[in-house]
């Protein structure tokens, strides 16, 4: 039988847990990652909280609820089996009072629906036992809620994969993708690179590459910095795990928690601010083509008129530390701004419709040869193994994308 060489584009814990999996598959093919940066997980990836989730807010039967629960169970076994750091802190996510009481029902109805273990609702003094320094009125407790380092645990997948026969390429940036009945041409970095299937897991420009490949421009990404403080290290002991508020249901961003990580720090945030680059991790990152291209944007428009208020109150969330911390004082009364240090940022790749929506649950296209992981946001890094058996499945089985 011939050799099936399948390149993917992207080294985050996407495609490279894609890779993986096809490698432990033992068929005859032949995987190639590219990846842009020098590094793997440089991106979303490697500037996440680390946070494990349990599947607590998903609709019932999307990919998103499907594809989390199914992926931590997947990645619990794996950081088992290569001895990776993998700590169940557990969550509380606490209602402040009686209006946020009946959204917080909603998200346990969805728990349950969705099959996560041991959640439940807790009252006041419940709570005051799991996390003494934290106030509300009640909470939902997910016990198994974990942490990981993704950076590691990709870095651990690429090794494994690595073994397999995949080939990882870092520092080749695609620049032209085309196809035909014959297969498909990646010109990167200089070299022409032949396949006869390519996935794209390109993150903060998946939505570009698509495009060079020949798929519809909606939706398209539009960069939120998330931006995070750390607990000074005398300060840690005021959260025993994960802090979390009742999100509001308009928006994809849970708002500013605490997160405790593998390595004892608790972070702070992060908020989600308009990113001027879609690799903006600082106010400073500013490249014009891609602000432009936001702004340009039908959707992004759209989505603007309808939340600006909101995107007014984060701008200020990330200019005042003061007014961060109030953010978080209101589950953690104790917190003062000196204890607040600044900490990374991230970018999230929101798409966003050109109706001005932002997508809500993964979404994954295919045009011939090509399909392209359109929106991949929190939980992604959670279901990642999960998402690269359903990539699979689209490959080898020609399951609907």
């Amino acid at each position: 039988m011939a050799v099936r060489r399948i390149g993917i584009v992207g080294g985050g814990i996407v495609g490279v847990a894609l890779a993986h999996r096809i490698a432990a598959m033992g068929r005859d093919v032949d995987v190639t990652v590219l990846e842009k940066e020098p590094a793997l997980a440089q991106h979303q990836t490697g500037r996440n909280s680390g946070v494990v989730h349990a599947g607590l807010y998903y609709v019932p039967g999307s990919l998103k609820a499907r594809l989390c629960r199914r992926g931590v169970e997947l990645l619990r076994a794996f950081c088992a089996g290569h001895g990776l750091a993998y700590d169940e802190c557990g969550k509380v996510v606490v209602a402040l009072d009686d209006g946020e009481l009946g959204r917080l029902g909603a998200i346990h109805e969805r728990a349950l629906a969705n099959g996560v273990p041991g959640v439940r609702m807790v009252g006041r003094e419940e709570l005051a036992e799991l996390e003494p320094h934290v106030q509300g009125i009640a909470a939902l407790h997910s016990p198994h809620t974990a942490v990981v380092d993704f950076g590691e645990v990709t870095r651990r997948l690429a090794a494994d994969a690595a073994a397999h026969g995949t080939e990882i390429r870092t520092g080749v940036p695609v620049r032209r993708i085309t196809q035909d009945a014959g297969g498909v041409a990646v010109e990167a970095d200089g070299d022409r690179l032949a396949f006869d299937q390519l996935v794209i897991c390109g993150g903060l420009h998946t939505d570009r590459l698509a495009r060079l490949a020949g798929h519809e421009g909606d939706p398209r990404v539009v960069p939120f910095r998330g931006e995070y403080y750390e607990l000074a290290p005398d300060r840690r002991g005021l959260v025993n795990g994960l802090v979390y508020p009742v999100p509001d249901p308009r928006y994809p961003f849970l708002g500013v928690h605490l997160t405790r990580r593998v390595d004892g720090g608790v972070l702070v945030g992060p908020n989600a601010v308009l990113a001027l680059a879609r690799e903006g991790y600082r106010w400073a990152d500013l490249r014009l083509g891609d602000l432009t291209e936001t702004l340009a944007w039908p959707g992004f428009r759209r989505m603007a008129a309808r939340h600006w208020r909101t995107g007014v109150r984060e701008v200020v969330g990330s200019l005042s530390r003061r007014a961060f911390c109030d953010a978080a004082r209101r589950y953690v009364p104790e917190l003062r701004p000196a204890d607040l240090l600044r900490a990374r940022s991230g970018v999230r790749a929101q798409a966003v419709a050109r109706d001005g929506t932002l997508v809500d649950d993964f979404r994954v296209s295919r045009q011939g040869r090509v399909v392209a992981i359109r929106n991949a946001p929190s939980p992604a890094a959670t279901s990642s193994m999960a998402i690269a058996e359903h990539i699979t499945g689209l490959l080898f089985e020609g399951g609907p994308a």
